[in-house]
């Protein structure tokens, strides 16, 4: 029978799975269900830890919503204006260099209650906020730093940087800080408006980034990469990461089970590669001698 703790965890996952997959994603809760995910408390508690961490901060969302100023329209550069005012003025919410190295800075009820985190989580708290107001607003997800977006895409708008406390952002700003991030001129395809699910997998590659960086925390490398891979689409490589965490956690044979399932798919297109992955699944198996 399964434990209280594994039950849990299989109603996040099973929730995640579900609204990833829903005709029009809910990019708070997917959010939220990955805060869920990493805290142990909660998913020991199921479905009422679960429903109570995301009911709060969903209210909190809504309070903020309810402190912006009324008005019955507004421009792009206005709507930013007011965001920039309210959260990152009347409320502090903005990121330091600090922040990339705490793992609360990519869940986004741990920056609602500290007011930081990194720009795509401080970018979801802008766009949430804006949504519920009416607000024409969208992500932008420019390599290495994330923005928000008010008004059409294709036609007059506004980018702001959440990261900053909500700077608007010139033309000649976002080229530069591409450049600096990426070391590559500014594309148009850089600026197209980002959807849930790939906001989603990209806060999860930040996690998974994080963790990576840290080997005694390759339990939370793993459920990021578990939960990606409930994402619809994600990338195939994924597969190799975990069946790689599952060897390196002492998984010897389940690791060496995926290892040769993804040498499989790869095989027809990546025969060399295949053969390498077939090689380390050996490897694997040959440990438990």
């Amino acid at each position: 029978m399964d434990s209280p703790e594994n039950a849990g965890a299989d109603s996040v996952r099973e929730r995640f799975a579900r609204a990833a997959r829903a005709e029009r994603p809910d990019l708070a809760l997917l959010c939220l269900l990955v805060d869920a995910e990493a805290d142990p408390a909660v998913r020991a508690e199921g479905g009422k830890g679960v429903d109570a961490l995301v009911d709060a901060a969903q209210i909190e969302l809504d309070r903020l919503t309810g402190l912006l100023p009324y008005a019955p329209s507004r421009t792009p550069a206005q709507w930013a204006h007011a965001l920039a005012e309210l959260l990152g003025g009347r409320h502090g919410f903005h990121g330091t260099p600090a922040d990339y190295r705490r793992l609360e800075s990519s869940l986004l009820s741990e920056v609602l209650r500290r007011r930081r985190g990194l720009p795509i989580l401080l970018s979801v708290v802008w766009m949430e906020v804006a949504r519920r107001a009416g607000a024409p607003v969208y992500g932008v997800a420019l390599p290495g730093h994330f923005v928000v977006g008010f008004g059409d895409p294709r036609g007059e708008h506004v980018l702001a940087d959440p990261f900053a406390g909500g700077l608007p952002l010139t033309g000649q700003d976002v080229e530069l800080l591409v450049a600096g991030t990426a070391g590559a001129p500014l594309s148009e395809a850089m600026l197209q408006p980002a959807g849930p699910v790939e906001i989603v997998l990209r806060v999860l590659n930040n996690i998974r980034a994080w963790a990576a960086a840290r080997p005694e925390h390759t339990d939370v490398q793993l459920w990021a990469v578990e939960l990606s891979l409930l994402l619809p689409h994600h990338p195939a490589r994924l597969r190799y990461e975990r069946a790689r965490l599952l060897v390196e956690r002492g998984d010897f044979v389940g690791g060496a089970r995926e290892m040769e399932a993804y040498a499989d798919m790869v095989a027809a297109m990546e025969p060399n590669a295949a053969a390498a992955v077939r090689r380390e699944a050996r490897a694997a198996r040959s440990r438990l001698n």
